[in-house]
């Protein structure tokens, strides 16, 4: 992906939530897009590294599995290549048998974390919220496509097959419309190669009235709903990502009340649930609708693969997991939603609140 970003598929998500093995070892770390400072962000992925294998040599797990594992990690350490793009965040989630790494559009602390199931729920966050979009640059006069990150320029994509005017010189209001309808239909299908399987949401940045009549015959399903428009053969690139960045923040702000007060509606139906415990127990039976986990706090334990009766640990080790990534495992695989939002956000003030399908 430009941006040098690769988000998660869903489907991606789901094989990293139902992994099983031992060891699993999952690592987050801040990274820089500068390739000079990738020297100190190799320092840092080795640094966690050592402390999983700390770890695992604790928990007792077999040397040759260890050895393996850190031999995949120590490779990804030494690969230049590698390290010459990168986004905001790396994540990589390692076995004895492979590792697996995705390049993230947010700003993640260093963690690492050992246990017989991968740790996911950084990961959420960064399909939750990516702090990333694309920017639809439309006018009668040009069109161009962008990628804006969390910071830093936005990249400008060659899209083959988008055209480069509409017909606005037609004559005639009728001809005009028609032709301006063909140009927003021909770049709607030239932009499905490069969004295709994309799930980062669509800004569309151009005045009246074509933005209605591409928003007409858009097939992106992740198009923004309609903001404020201006023309964009006035503005920088910079300068749309600057507003992009703001639209981002309005549209989560907006996304994150309007879940708030479904709280409150579907509390009082007796269809929400606050307790880790409570949430467990339902999400294993496919009760939860959508449930909100809190990024930054972590609960050591393990839930009852039948009952999803919640057992919690004293502190994290290579025998426990984290709980609220089990609960969003068992909420994905029963087609749930799962949002990974910091602690203020969710409802409750606990570190899950979820939304239910039925009253309990």
């Amino acid at each position: 992906m430009s941006l040098h970003a690769e988000l998660p598929t869903r489907r991606q998500i789901e094989w990293l939530l139902t992994e099983r093995g031992r060891p699993l070892v999952s690592i987050y770390l801040p990274t820089h897009r500068v390739p000079q400072q990738a020297q100190a962000d190799r320092l840092v992925l080795r640094e966690l590294t050592g402390q999983a294998v700390e770890q695992l040599h604790a928990a007792g797990v077999e040397p040759s599995a260890i050895a393996a594992l850190e031999d995949h990690l120590m490779d990804l350490v030494d690969d230049d290549r590698f390290w010459q793009f990168q986004a905001d965040s790396l994540a990589v989630f390692a076995s004895s048998a492979r590792a697996v790494t995705f390049r993230l559009p947010n700003h993640l602390v260093p963690t690492v974390e050992v246990s017989d199931r991968f740790h996911v729920k950084p990961l959420l966050r960064a399909v939750t919220f990516p702090q990333a979009a694309w920017v639809l640059a439309l006018s009668k006069h040009a069109v161009r496509l962008l990628q804006v990150g969390p910071s830093g320029p936005p990249l400008q994509l060659e899209v083959e097959g988008l055209p480069v005017r509409d017909g606005w010189d037609a004559k005639g209001d009728e001809l005009r419309e028609k032709r301006s309808r063909s140009y927003a239909r021909e770049i709607d299908r030239a932009l499905r190669g490069v969004l295709l399987g994309s799930e980062l949401p669509l800004v569309l940045a151009a005045a009246q009235p074509m933005a209605g009549t591409f928003r007409s015959v858009c097939t992106y399903p992740h198009l923004i709903d309609e903001r404020e428009h201006g023309n964009p053969d006035a503005t920088s690139d910079v300068e749309l990502a600057d507003a992009v960045r703001g639209l981002l923040d309005e549209v989560y702000a907006e996304q994150l009340t309007a879940l708030a007060e479904e709280f409150d509606r579907r509390s009082s139906q007796g269809r929400a649930a606050f307790d880790l415990s409570d949430i467990g127990r339902l999400a294993t039976v496919g009760a939860v609708d959508t449930v909100l986990v809190d990024i930054d706090r972590s609960v050591p334990g393990s839930i009852d693969e039948e009952t999803g009766a919640v057992s919690f640990a004293d502190g994290p080790g290579a025998g426990s997991y984290g709980v609220a990534d089990e609960i969003a495992r068992r909420v994905l695989l029963h087609g749930g939603r799962v949002l990974a939002v910091r602690s203020d956000d969710v409802p409750g003030g606990g570190p899950a609140a979820a939304l239910l399908r039925y009253a309990v």
